[in-house]
């Protein structure tokens, strides 16, 4: 279930939400990268929402109140309904629903094969080393370095403090292996003289791998 229909369903505001499921996954220590997915919003712009499973709902739900929580169970309980199985009603039937599962069958195999080069270029980058720039990674990508700078900070991988022009990674990306940092010169503070290091965001081979994973030029 989509962060936003629970939104919807509990009369919740979507930012508030994702708030709370990020703090769930944090508590949890779940790497909240692979809950989440990117949506067109109405005008046109990419957005962010976490996808949950019925464990991870449940989960969420246990913070907020019994009439909210009944309106996310109700809404599960008519999900799973529609996923229950058909039964052939008569031969005919099974003749042709045993056709339809060998198309799809046919058309999950071409599409692995189809992804099965990018695949293997995925796990060859997640096993490289060195870290690079974003601007680089942006053409190992094949997108716009500014768009990669979009994207990475509306999806909370990097952030500026107030008034800086330099770009900082978020300590979750750190902390997963996604990012790191690097010294790039030691400069005196224009009020105190004190001496700071001057950090440069890296795109690690594990961030890169992820980054392509979620094929983010194509929401570009």
């Amino acid at each position: 279930m989509s962060s936003r229909e629970i939104a919807e369903l509990t009369g919740k505001q979507h930012k508030n939400v994702k708030r709370d499921i990020a703090s769930m996954l944090a508590d949890l220590k779940k790497d909240a990268l692979s809950f989440e997915r990117t949506y067109l919003d109405g005008q046109n712009r990419n957005q962010t929402e976490y996808l949950l499973d019925r464990e991870h709902t449940d989960c969420l739900l246990t913070g907020y109140s019994a009439p909210l929580r009944m309106a996310v169970v109700r809404r599960w309980r008519e999900l799973e309904e529609q996923a229950v199985p058909r039964i052939p009603a008569n031969y005919a039937e099974a003749l042709q629903l045993a056709a339809d599962q060998a198309k799809e069958t046919q058309r999950l195999l071409g599409v692995l094969e189809l992804q099965a080069p990018k695949l293997a270029a995925i796990r060859r980058l997640a096993a490289a080393e060195g870290a690079i720039c974003i601007t680089d990674a942006a053409k190992q990508l094949g997108i716009a370095p500014s768009k990669l700078f979009d994207w990475l900070q509306a999806n909370r991988w990097i952030y500026r403090r107030g008034g800086s022009t330099r770009w900082i990674a978020m300590q979750p990306r750190i902390r997963d292996g996604f990012m790191k940092h690097k010294v790039t010169a030691l400069k005196p503070d224009t009020e105190t003289g004190v001496e700071r290091a001057a950090y440069q965001p890296l795109v690690t081979p594990k961030g890169l791998a992820r980054l392509a994973e979620k094929n983010i030029g194509a929401a570009l």
